[in-house]
């Protein structure tokens, strides 16, 4: 006897497998010390900038943010770069390695009434991995910030990423998070804010966003002249 499974699969391609800041809600899991002290798939400072503009960007947009921390006292506080983004909002600390089996952070996913969820967490292949594949098997349309996250090895990484691909999860980078939020320049209102997290987090290209920035005034300048 054959079955068939309730569990409602996304839409994986067209504009609306896209992200929108109407629809997201992230998730930042563990990015505490114990877990950067072992920390070998990335380059540390690389990730700690990451999840930083991811962070900033979540905010940028009014896209819900949910702080969590596992065993705070003995892995530490949360890095001081996402907490200074949200720094009224203090972290859910848990006991479960699974995110998911917090009912805190599942009941504040939940009261957004959002099903596009974005989880970037430390380890990938632990606390980004259990609770994005439980997620997906319960109806999130769930987006894993492969950048802003990473593991104990470069293999760690990668076979979580490609366990979470075949249980239904979207890898993304966090610059592409941004760029699906931001969308439409004609969106005046984030323009700004989107343009200052890339200048302080993008790497080449924020330098040479300031370089265009530059150039622009000078040019402005010698028409005044």
């Amino acid at each position: 006897m054959s079955t068939v499974s309730t569990v409602s699969t996304p839409n994986k391609a067209g504009l609306d497998a896209l992200l929108t800041p109407e629809e997201s809600v992230l998730v930042l899991i563990d990015h505490q010390p114990f877990q950067f002290a072992n920390l070998n798939s990335h380059e540390p400072t690389m990730v700690v900038n990451n999840v930083v503009g991811l962070a900033k960007a979540a905010k940028a947009f009014g896209v819900p943010t949910i702080l969590t921390t596992v065993l705070e006292e003995r892995g530490g506080l949360l890095i001081q770069g996402i907490q200074d983004v949200f720094p009224e909002q203090k972290p859910i600390d848990r006991t479960f390695i699974n995110t998911w089996q917090d009912r805190r952070v599942v009941d504040a996913v939940k009261a957004t009434g959002r099903k596009k969820l974005i989880l970037a967490g430390l380890w990938t292949e632990i606390c980004l991995a259990m609770p994005a594949i439980q997620a997906a098997g319960e109806g999130f349309d769930v987006y894993a910030v492969t950048d802003a996250s990473g593991g104990v090895s470069a293999e760690a990484h990668d076979m979580a990423v490609r366990r979470m691909v075949q249980a239904g999860v979207v890898p993304i980078t966090w610059l592409a998070v941004l760029g699906e939020w931001q969308r439409d320049w004609a969106r005046e209102e984030t323009v700004p804010a989107a343009a200052e997290v890339q200048a302080q987090h993008g790497g080449a290209s924020g330098v040479a966003f300031a370089w265009e920035m530059q150039l622009l005034a000078a040019g402005r300048s010698t028409s005044a002249a």
